[in-house]
């Protein structure tokens, strides 16, 4: 089924044995449109500290409620590899991060997730020892050029082939695999215009310079394309 990012922004976080706070963030791949972290907001819990959690932790997000709970206790996610919410992903923190969770890494493999097409969601059978994460040696700066957060992205300009038509409002998700099918494009003016989706497919580009989405459609067509129903959120994808 098919899922709002948007409705999903304030929804709270529960580990096995407690609540771990709330989302605020999405990292997609823009490559191949694929949410690879959910950013949590820990507030007072981990004070200071920007905590991602991959979707190999949820599984399938078809979770009744506003509750998301994740298959990790508080203790594996306080001793996690931390990252500083000012600074981009790095692929080295991204290997440290799958190798103290154990999950295969989404980039080794032919599928959307490495070796499946989904995240796998269960932790490896043999637990892995609960041990703060160190760095070890100089820590490049070497950022996934095409991991970018869903909440940046939101309100860039969508780019017509033939001139602007309105702008990124919202992302619509598979729920299962955790890709971005649709982008909610707002169209005309910021208040009084229609919401319209359009599949990912049909984007060529995003510039980050010039806060902007390309897509090869006219304006007509974009305004012709199937109306966004927030009420239709839900339904199969």
């Amino acid at each position: 089924m098919l899922r709002s990012i948007k409705q999903l922004y304030g929804d709270k976080l529960g580990a096995s044995d407690g609540e771990i706070g709330h989302v605020k963030d999405f990292y997609f791949n823009d490559q191949h449109w694929a949410i690879r972290y959910l950013v949590a907001d820990t507030g007072s819990w981990l004070p200071g500290r920007q905590v991602l959690i991959s979707p190999h932790a949820f599984g399938n997000l078809y979770q009744p409620g506003k509750l998301l709970l994740v298959n990790l206790t508080r203790k594996q996610i306080e001793n996690s590899p931390s990252i500083e919410a000012h600074k981009p992903v790095s692929r080295q923190y991204e290997e440290e991060y799958y190798r103290y969770y154990g999950w295969p890494c989404y980039w080794e493999g032919g599928g959307l997730w490495g070796v499946s097409a989904f995240p796998i969601y269960e932790l490896p059978a043999t637990p892995l020892p609960i041990e703060p994460a160190t760095a070890i040696g100089p820590q490049p700066e070497h950022a996934d050029a095409h991991l970018r957060s869903t909440q940046a992205v939101q309100d860039y300009n969508i780019q017509a082939s033939d001139g602007i038509i309105g702008h990124v409002c919202d992302f619509m998700m598979d729920d299962k695999s955790w890709a971005i099918r649709q982008l909610v494009v707002k169209t005309g003016h910021r208040f009084s215009g229609k919401e319209v989706q359009i599949p990912v497919g049909k984007v060529d580009r995003i510039s980050y310079e010039e806060f902007t989405v390309f897509v090869n459609l006219t304006k007509e067509a974009v305004m012709q394309s199937p109306a966004h129903d927030p009420a239709s959120v839900g339904v199969a994808a």
